[in-house]
């Protein structure tokens, strides 16, 4: 899966396009699980923390989020079908952010820090998922994908990294 991003004029086009729903009748259950496989071997070996379905030229909504785990375990992964989020409160915080799709690219972008998600599993079956910290701020990322939006809409002081590996010769 090529994961695309915002340096294709066309590519940048399809993400910022409002994702459709999700349509479990189209899909089969075992395409449905390859789908979410691919999309978290994506997301993995692209060391990221989530992806929605357009980064990877998918119009539906879909994403897949996984917080980082530790030495002990290997932290939690999500799917998550039709989401929408249903509440978000708490104080508003400043955090950075970067994106697959628009890359080498980082700002500071305000979110609530908490957050309800409504949406549904791989089978179809609703779900509701209280979120605070990180995985609220994934989540809320991952809804502006599926919304047509990019984080370097939001976000202040945006900076470019160059690659941290440095050709020796």
């Amino acid at each position: 899966m090529e994961i695309l991003t915002i340096e294709s004029k066309e590519k940048e086009k399809f993400l910022r396009t409002k994702a459709k729903d999700f349509d479990f009748l189209k899909y089969s259950k075992k395409e449905i699980k390859e789908l979410i496989a691919e999309m978290k071997k994506t997301m993995r070996e692209a060391d990221g923390i989530g992806l929605a379905g357009n980064q990877i030229g998918i119009n539906a909504r879909i994403f897949v989020a996984e917080i980082p785990g530790n030495q002990k375990s290997r932290g939690k992964f999500y799917a998550i079908f039709n989401p929408k989020i249903a509440k978000s409160d708490g104080e508003e915080t400043d955090f950075e952010e970067g994106c697959l799709s628009v890359p080498k690219t980082f700002g500071k972008v305000k979110r609530p820090t908490n957050v309800v998600l409504e949406g549904m599993d791989a089978n179809g079956k609703d779900i509701k998922i209280k979120a605070w910290g990180l995985l609220a701020r994934i989540f809320q990322h991952e809804m502006d994908h599926l919304n047509g939006s990019l984080f370097i809409d939001k976000a202040k002081e945006i900076h470019k990294i160059e690659s941290r590996i440095q050709n020796q010769e």
